[in-house]
C-alpha cells in the first residue's frame, strides 16, 4: 500500500475509509487492523491479485471469517511485513558496526601515535640524552602509556556495549524468523513454513528412505460451529484442536495449520501403520472433550476430525504427495466424517 499514499490523505480517501468500515460490517467482521488493511486494499484497487480472489469467493457467495482473512493478510501481506523489519534490524547493524569501524580507526591512530613516541624516545636514547633531558623523555612517555591505556579502556567499554546491541540485533531477527513462520492464533508453523519444511522432508526421504507420511485433518463442521456460536468460539475450537495435534504429533513431528480450520501433520522416520494409530488418536482425543463457553460456562457440545494419511512414495512429487492425502481426507469427509483415511484404504475403495 506505499505505492500512492495520496489517494488516502484527501477527501477521497475518507470516503474510501468509511466504505471499507461499511464493508466490514456489511461481511459482519471487526474492524481489526489486519481486516482493514485488506478491505481497503481491495477497495483501493493497490493489489489486483487480491482484488481478484476477494471478488472470486464474493462471487462464490463464500463467508469471509475470521480465518479467511488472517489466511489472505498471511499471504499478501506478511511478507512486506517481515521485508519492513528486516530492513530495520539490517539498518540498525549497519550503525552499529559503523560505529565499530570508526572507534577501531581510532583505535589505529592512536596506537601509530604511541608508537612514534616510543621510536622517536628509543632513538634519542640510542644517541644519547643529557640527564636533565631523560626525566622529559620518560615523563612523556607515561603520559602517552597512559593515554593509550585510557584510550583502550574506553573501546573496550564501547565494544562491550556494541557487543550486546549487535546480540540484541541478532535476537530481534531470529524473533522476526519466528514470528514469520508461526500462525499467529494457534502457535503452530504456518503454511509458510510447513512448503519448506515439506520439500526440505522430501529431499532427505529421497536419499535415506526411512519413510515419511502426511496427516491432513479438517474440523467437521466447522462453518456450523462459527454460524451457531460465533468465531471466538470458533478460535477456540481451533486452539484446541491445535493443542490435541501438538500433544500426539511426537518432536520429531511438523505440526502445521495448513488453512483456516485446516491441519497438517508431517512425520519423518514413520512407516504408515504408526502414522495411522497417531491420526486415530488425535480422531480419539478431539472427540473425547466437551467444549465450552469460557465466559459462561455454557456446555457446546463435542467436536470431530476427519484425517486423510499418505505415506510418500519414492520420486514422488510435493504435489503428488500432498494430493493424495487430501483425497484421502476427502474420503473421510464423504463416508461419514470424525475417521482417518490412509492411501491404501482410499486406493481400495476406489478398486472396489
Amino acid at each position: 500500500m506505499t505505492e500512492d499514499l495520496s489517494r488516502f490523505r484527501d477527501a477521497g480517501g475518507l470516503v474510501l475509509a468509511r466504505g471499507t468500515i461499511d464493508e466490514l460490517a456489511v461481511q459482519r467482521l471487526p474492524t481489526s487492523p489486519s481486516n482493514y488493511e485488506i478491505w481497503i486494499a481491495h477497495r483501493a484497487g493497490v493489489s489486483p491479485e487480491l482484488s481478484r480472489e476477494i471478488e472470486g469467493r464474493l462471487l462464490r457467495g463464500e463467508v469471509f471469517t475470521d480465518e479467511v482473512n488472517e489466511e489472505l493478510f498471511d499471504r499478501y501481506f506478511a511478507k512486506t511485513r517481515l521485508s519492513a523489519q528486516m530492513i530495520e534490524a539490517s539498518a540498525g547493524i549497519a550503525r552499529e558496526l559503523a560505529d565499530v569501524v570508526s572507534s577501531l580507526r581510532g583505535a589505529g591512530v592512536q596506537a601509530e601515535r604511541y608508537a612514534g613516541e616510543l621510536q622517536s624516545a628509543s632513538q634519542r636514547m640510542e644517541v644519547g640524552v643529557a640527564p636533565s633531558d631523560f626525566s622529559t623523555i620518560v615523563a612523556r612517555l607515561a603520559a602517552t602509556t597512559r593515554e593509550m591505556a585510557d584510550y583502550n579502556r574506553q573501546l573496550e567499554g564501547k565494544m562491550e556495549v556494541y557487543s550486546r546491541q549487535v546480540e540484541t540485533l541478532q535476537s530481534t531477527l531470529q524473533n522476526v524468523r519466528v514470528e514469520a513462520l508461526t500462525d499467529g492464533l494457534t502457535g503452530l508453523a504456518n503454511r509458510k513454513h510447513f512448503d519448506e519444511i515439506l520439500r526440505s522432508r522430501i529431499a532427505d526421504e529421497q536419499v535415506n528412505k526411512a519413510g515419511l507420511c502426511l496427516l491432513l485433518c479438517d474440523i467437521d463442521h466447522f462453518k456450523r460451529v462459527n454460524d451457531t456460536w460465533g468465531h471466538q468460539v470458533g478460535d477456540q475450537v481451533i486452539r484446541y484442536v491445535a493443542g490435541v495435534l501438538r500433544h500426539n504429533a511426537g518432536s520429531d513431528a511438523l505440526a502445521a495449520r495448513y488453512g483456516g480450520e485446516e491441519f497438517a501433520v508431517l512425520m519423518p522416520r514413520t512407516m504408515l501403520t504408526t502414522a495411522e494409530t497417531v491420526a486415530k488418536n488425535i480422531c480419539r482425543d478431539v472427540r473425547a472433550k466437551k467444549l465450552s463457553r469460557k465466559s459462561t460456562g455454557q456446555v457446546l457440545g463435542s467436536v470431530t476430525i476427519s484425517i486423510g494419511v499418505s505415506s510418500y512414495r519414492n520420486a514422488e512429487g510435493m504435489g503428488s504427495f500432498v494430493g493424495r492425502a487430501d483425497a484421502c481426507l476427502y474420503h473421510s469427509k464423504r463416508t461419514g466424517r470424525d475417521r482417518v483415511t490412509t492411501d491404501s484404504e482410499e486406493e481400495s475403495a476406489f478398486a472396489a
